[in-house]
């Protein structure tokens, strides 16, 4: 008899470790939100932000007339032109538009710009960019607006 019992045991042990799992109080846990993607990589479908020179060389403008836009300073503002809240550049007169390259020199003071000079090679020089304008006298005006 000790062995029958035995031999039940061993077979109930066998059996649960074996068979099915039991799915007696199983709670399924479902998502709270809908998943909503991702908006970090747009992969370049954004469109471009139209930096760069608006008004070429020798083009006439008018005073406020845009003259360039930029994210960094690629172009300095010359004589006769005024630098807006973003870099841009625009006319403060009527005039023509020119453009120079300038030798670079930086003041002894600043040092970010002492330690780009001492990087460079020997005998390079600094350029920089300006953009001018060439105040011009418009011509046909009226003798009553000139006056004003």
């Amino acid at each position: 008899m000790a062995s029958a019992a035995l031999a039940l045991r061993t077979r109930a042990a066998v059996t649960t470790l074996l068979g099915p799992p039991q799915t007696a109080s199983l709670a399924v846990r479902y998502a709270s939100k809908k998943t909503g993607g991702s908006s970090k990589n747009l992969g370049g479908k954004s469109p471009g932000k139209r930096f760069g020179l608006k008004k070429m060389e020798d083009h006439y403008v008018h005073a406020g007339n845009i003259l360039a836009t930029q994210r960094h300073f690629r172009w300095h503002p010359g004589a006769h032109v005024g630098l807006g809240k973003k870099k841009y550049l625009y006319a403060l007169e009527e005039g023509i538009v020119r453009y120079t390259k300038e030798v670079y020199v930086p003041s002894p003071s600043n040092a970010e710009a002492v330690d780009l000079v001492t990087r460079l090679p020997k005998g390079a020089v600094l350029y920089k960019t300006f953009v001018h304008v060439v105040p011009t006298k418009p011509e046909g005006t009226f003798k009553l607006v000139a006056m004003l």
